[in-house]
């Protein structure tokens, strides 16, 4: 199907076949000069291409060159007689070739038997591939057709898209007779098994068209849905004229101007990635986005990258095609295939009702007279979760009447309560919200939205756009407050049910990433828009403050959780402070949760889980003591001790022997610990005789616990480069350390916990697995002069596409008498390992480490003293660390 009004008008100064054929007939080689029109061709298109030539004429233009060399190899051979013919079929059917496609050739025979045509057929396919032609052949015969054609949907879907380049055009009318709907594949079976076929490749794709590196052909609102409506059209009206498109009411002409500029768009990318990859390539790999972004012509400014910008025009495109896509597919369905059947239709008001289940504007005319019904319709969804969807002719009109959503509109008291109103119905609000996005309302109504649609940030942890990621953590709230039963969110499940006002949840989560890309603290920028819609929709002064507060200090949890000390009761109560009360405490969880889960699949995981319970239950525990109550640590040491002492006594323990190991830990120890951990430690440390080998502990959480991660306790006799070589060791194993509590016990043995994940960011459980760890450290660890052995035989490894530049901030903990390390690098294997070679370099001491890998890049969080135990304030010490770490990790 031809898009809008383009005429391809063949340019001989592409090719010139009359040329060619006389330097054939002159020169008995005729593969080189193959070879060099083929080059020739190639360089005359790129040259084209650069200098913005339309991309139409280039595609084209590609395979009409390739035509007359096909017409012209074809002649070379002998062919018996007239039942033979060599067609075009698939995209180059269509007349299309972008730089390094595929070129797909039917060898079409009239006859079963092809004995006479073998040789031939041979020669010609040998010549093809002798003259560096990227084919795809098949010879079949007129039954072979028909036979594979009726058995699978992709033959047939091929062989609509053929053309004859040599031999009589009688076969191919002949075969495309035998595959018309009169004899197979129905206008209706075809469209089912098509519309089958793409909600399984969405599906491969998570349904998606946000991806860091989207392939730009399979993906949703790609090439593919493009030729999927063309497709079901051709095989329902046949071939098709631009002027037959609309006539035929399958679609209007704002529709076809959509899906003719998301063509050439996205044959510009795809012409530009063949190029520049020198291979067919259909993913926006990383390797390519900031070449492509180059040569399109964008430029990085203080708010946004060039690859950024570009993205989001890819974003913004396919996104307009998938939405196209669904809606004239069920308008297809709807219109032309079911048109006439009866459905069932209820009445809901004066402006919509249900008819066969889904919602439909029941006159032509009532976006226009009543714009506010274009929330109206959505609210209504929320409120009857009957409702399956929207009638494919009433998206078509919410389409067209978007643009009455003006400054006038959003103003207007009225539209503003039904905004509200949905917010308050009770229903899947987070839907009806992603609905309101895919049709272009929400963007419209919140202007502030619709700047976030699209927008990507070009890393590896932020794997969706910022409209994509919103959606998706409403999205995880919906399910809080469906689920009853989950092992990954179960404190979330509880808290959600205490939420006095869920729309307050629904702003927040809305505007928590609205102030990307402008510059500047997105969340500061948020929480103004936000608090500006509060006050435009009339909520309370509390309600406003409270919304505002959430985007504001969206992120204050996870980095709280993820990047401090969070056994150190000081940590606990500062953020208790800024926290104030449950209420703020209860909404910032659920907010937090569903943004870390929303921001990359593998980003929550039972480590986090239990980070993020422990954050949330020991703040809870102060705010109900009172943020005046200062913080008791002897107390809490003292409680410690107790509860563990009595539990070693119920089993028995030599208490006289516990009492004089725990006179070596330091008071600091029974703070860093639960009372359960240390009745394991103490255990292990009292049961363990060989002073030789290193005391290695490996337990995982027990069978009912999801959160957590594998805990791994070293005790032995402290030596320089002991953490290093621990990391490195570790790492040999395939496993990630998390976090590491670094302590010696007052006659120089190791107190050193660290908790591990796998690759999955799983705890290890299996307790083969886990007694292969304990052994392989033990061999590892039970000699220091080993120890620089293990760490240097990590090498680091660049994430090349991703420039992450080191980052280290030095700050000082006066409540705990130690300098807090924050070092933010590119993700490397050894990386821990060369960090703590570095500490022990500079005759640095490490006590703890907060772990976290985002993407691409690390945010660990070092609490380290000097060798004597004191925090590091030395100006010059400082420069020398830090400059160390810039020389080794900046690279």
């Amino acid at each position: 199907m031809l898009l809008h009004h383009y005429r391809f008008h063949p340019d001989p100064t592409l090719f010139d076949a009359t040329a060619f054929r006389e330097a054939l007939a002159r020169d008995r080689q005729p593969i080189p000069l193959f070879k060099q029109a083929l080059r020739t061709i190639r360089e005359r298109l790129d040259e084209r291409f650069r200098a913005g030539a339309d991309v139409r004429d280039l595609v084209y233009g590609r395979a009409w060159c390739l035509d007359r060399l096909l017409e012209i190899a074809w002649a070379r051979f002998d062919w018996p007689d007239d039942n033979v013919a060599l067609l075009a079929v698939g995209g180059y059917g269509r007349g299309e070739l972008h730089p390094h496609s595929d070129i797909d050739l039917l060898l079409l025979l009239g006859t079963n038997d092809d004995t006479p045509y073998r040789e031939s057929l041979t020669g010609f396919i040998t010549l093809l591939w002798d003259i560096g032609l990227e084919i795809g052949q098949s010879v079949r015969s007129l039954d072979d057709c028909e036979r594979e054609a009726r058995a699978d949907i992709t033959v047939i879907t091929n062989l609509l898209e053929t053309r004859t380049l040599a031999g009589p055009e009688s076969l191919r009318s002949a075969m495309r007779e035998r595959l018309s709907t009169q004899h197979m594949w129905s206008s209706a079976a075809f469209f089912e098994g098509k519309w089958q076929e793409q909600i399984t490749r969405h599906y491969k794709h998570n349904n998606s068209e946000y991806h860091l590196e989207p392939n730009l052909k399979s993906a949703p609102g790609g090439l593919r849905d493009i030729q999927m409506i063309g497709w079901v059209a051709k095989r329902h009206f046949g071939p098709l004229r631009y002027e037959d498109v609309v006539a035929q009411g399958f679609m209007n002409d704002a529709e076809l101007r959509i899906l003719s500029q998301g063509q050439a768009f996205l044959w510009q990318v795809r012409y530009a990635l063949h190029m520049i990859a020198a291979r067919a390539e259909d993913r926006l790999l990383f390797d390519h986005q900031r070449a492509l972004a180059t040569l399109f012509g964008y430029a990085d400014t203080p708010q946004r990258l060039a690859v950024e910008q570009f993205m989001k025009a890819y974003y913004r495109h396919v996104t307009a095609l998938a939405g196209l896509n669904d809606m004239l597919l069920q308008h297809f369905d709807e219109v032309i295939l079911h048109a006439g059947e009866s459905l069932e239709i209820k009445p809901i008001n004066a402006r919509f009702e249900i008819r066969g289940g889904y919602i439909q504007h029941r006159h032509p005319n009532v976006f226009l007279y009543r714009p506010g019904a274009l929330l109206e319709l959505f609210l209504l969804m929320a409120q009857h979760p009957e409702i399956e969807g929207v009638r494919a002719d009433t998206i078509r009109q919410i389409r067209d009447h978007r643009h009455l959503i003006d400054d006038a509109f959003r103003d207007d008291l009225r539209h503003q309560s039904l905004f509200m109103e949905l917010l308050r119905s009770g229903g899947d609000v987070p839907t009806q919200l992603t609905r309101m996005n895919r049709y272009g309302v929400l963007g419209k109504y919140l202007p502030e939205f619709g700047e976030a649609v699209g927008l990507m940030q070009h890393d590896l942890f932020h794997i969706y756009t910022v409209d994509a990621h919103t959606l998706r953590l409403l999205s995880f709230l919906q399910r809080f407050r469906e689920e009853r039963e989950t092992d990954e969110y179960t404190v979330a499940l509880e808290v959600i049910q205490k939420l006095p006002k869920l729309e307050l949840l629904w702003i927040a989560g809305l505007y928590h990433d609205i102030g990307k890309g402008r510059g500047g603290d997105h969340s500061v920028l948020g929480a103004v828009d936000a608090a500006d819609f509060c006050r435009r929709h009339a909520l309370s002064h509390w309600d406003t403050r409270l919304v505002a507060w959430l985007v504001e200090h969206h992120l204050l949890m996870s980095k709280t959780a993820q990047k401090r000390d969070i056994s150190d009761p000081d940590v606990i109560h500062a953020f208790a402070r800024t926290v104030r009360d449950e209420t703020h405490l209860d909404y910032l969880y659920v907010l937090t949760v569903a943004d870390i889960s929303a921001t990359n699949p593998t980003l929550w995981n039972g480590w986090r889980a239990s980070l993020m319970r422990q954050l949330y239950t020991e703040t809870r525990r102060v705010l109900r003591r009172g943020l005046d109550n200062t913080v008791d640590r002897q107390g809490w040491v003292s409680e410690t001790r107790e509860e563990a002492s009595g539990l070693l006594r119920a089993i028995g323990a030599d208490i006289a022997r516990v009492t004089a190991l725990w006179q070596t830990f330091g008071e600091d120890y029974f703070l860093q610990y639960t009372p359960s951990e240390i009745v394991w430690q103490t255990q292990g440390i009292l049961a363990h005789h060989d002073d030789h080998l290193p005391l290695i502990l490996v337990s995982a959480p027990s069978e009912d616990m999801t959160e957590g991660g594998t805990k791994l306790f070293i005790h032995t006799r402290s030596a320089d480069d002991l953490f290093a070589a621990t990391a490195a060791a570790i790492e040999q194993l395939g496993l990630s350390i998390h976090d590491a509590r670094i302590a010696t016990s007052s006659d120089d043995w190791t107190l050193n916990t660290f908790i591990l994940l796998d690759d999955d960011d799983d705890a290890i459980r299996d307790p083969a697995r886990l007694e292969t760890i304990r052994r392989h450290l033990v061999e590892e660890l039970d000699d220091p002069d080993d120890y620089p052995q293990i760490v240097s035989r990590h090498t680091p490894r660049q994430l090349k596409h991703f420039r992450v530049p080191v980052e280290v901030i030095i700050e000082q903990d006066p409540a705990n008498a130690r300098t807090s390390l924050e070092l933010i690098a590119p993700d490397r294997p050894g990386l821990l390992a060369r960090v703590g070679r570095i500490f022990m370099e500079q005759d640095i001491a490490l006590s703890t480490a907060k772990i976290a890998t985002l993407g691409e890049r690390v945010e660990d969080v070092f609490f380290i003293t000097d060798k004597r135990g004191r925090p590091l304030t030395d100006p010059e010490a400082q420069a020398r660390l830090r400059a160390r770490l810039y020389e080794v990790l900046d690279v």
